[in-house]
């Protein structure tokens, strides 16, 4: 819808109308039901890397290179 309202097939001036009904249903519908969320990085990065295989390989290949597999499992493992 939004992305519709902004064409240029559509009505000229009534994009910000559309825009502003469009969030508001999401905010007063969907965020409640389902915690639904409107920020496109918010949204790409739980997408990405909750809880998926993705995340495991970033954390494991950028941010700790150095610990091999012996060193999982913390302390006393």
């Amino acid at each position: 819808m939004i992305l519709g309202a902004t064409a240029r097939a559509a009505p000229a001036g009534f994009a910000p109308i559309a825009i502003g009904l469009a969030l508001t249903l999401i905010r007063l519908i969907s965020i409640p039901m389902t915690n639904t969320s409107v920020n496109p990085a918010r949204s790409t990065g739980v997408a990405l890397f909750a809880e998926t295989a993705a995340g495991a390989l970033i954390w494991r290949v950028v941010l700790m290179p150095g610990e091999g597999v012996e060193d999982l499992g913390g302390e006393g493992s």
